[in-house]
């Protein structure tokens, strides 16, 4: 990204993607680029910043991980007290960036404590201060908490999508829009050849449509934030089911059963 992008990105945002590793990977992509020196495309891996981050030396970029119990692993929560700490630790100035990134692992593990104490953090940060949230399932976090977070995912707002996929994604969506089942097996059925790379492709592409409603760049159109966030959440499963092989009939079957929530589990509008 050039520097203007970088300007661009939210002083909170979650950072979601199919699994751990690649979530992590693409926050640390970010938090690269908030603190690289270059002037052109960001982060230039080569800059002092680039190689302090590519060897997980930067001071101003700070790693939020779950506590580890007595045997070293980790635990299932990320506690309040962590949070508070980092409050405190955000209001010091940088070491040596003019940014300060707190990137936060599993963020989706903060107990309600924790997600709580984060609000005023994430909707008044101190001035410098960024916040990458990593989830797989952004529908984990409050939403109180995504409501004060931009989403950002690899295949949202870098890249122009095919327009084939983005019509098939958007027929998708509105499909789940009208909450007609029937209508919604039907074009499951109707596209369950699909090869591998293609399923994955649409998978990413249907994601990226459904991100761009989350926050807002394009028009819910009768889907509720709820909803999105739950399409959101079992799209990235999809995602991660198609690396491992998983078929296209199996996906789709899934998309039709489980793509349209029940209407008692539908939200407030968007």
């Amino acid at each position: 990204m050039n520097r203007e992008q970088v300007e661009r990105i939210a002083h909170a945002t979650v950072v979601s993607a199919a699994d751990r590793e690649a979530c992590l990977s693409n926050a640390s992509q970010l938090a690269a680029a908030l603190v690289c020196q270059a002037e052109g495309a960001r982060p230039c891996g080569v800059c002092r910043a680039c190689r302090k981050a590519e060897a997980g030396i930067h001071p101003d970029i700070i790693r939020i991980r779950r506590p580890e119990d007595d045997k070293g692993r980790p635990k299932k929560e990320i506690p309040v007290d962590l949070i508070r700490g980092m409050a405190a630790d955000a209001a010091v100035l940088p070491n040596e960036s003019e940014r300060k990134v707190y990137l936060i692992e599993d963020a989706d593990t903060m107990n309600i404590a924790a997600q709580n104490a984060a609000l005023k953090l994430l909707e008044e940060p101190p001035q410098g201060v960024y916040f990458l949230l990593c989830v797989t399932n952004p529908s984990l976090l409050l939403p109180t908490v995504r409501s004060r977070c931009a989403v950002w995912s690899p295949v949202t707002g870098e890249e122009e999508l095919d327009p084939e996929l983005r019509k098939l994604s958007e027929d998708f969506l509105r499909l789940c829009a009208q909450g007609d089942r029937a209508a919604l097996l039907r074009w499951c059925v109707a596209n369950e050849d699909m090869d591998n790379r293609r399923l994955s492709a649409f998978l990413d592409c249907a994601a990226a449509c459904t991100a761009e409603r989350i926050t807002g760049r394009v028009k819910a159109s009768g889907l509720r934030l709820e909803e999105l966030l739950r399409l959101h959440g079992l799209l990235n499963r999809c995602r991660a089911w198609a690396k491992v092989n998983t078929g296209a009939r199996h996906i789709f079957g899934l998309l039709a059963v489980d793509a349209i929530a029940d209407e008692e589990n539908r939200g407030e509008p968007h």
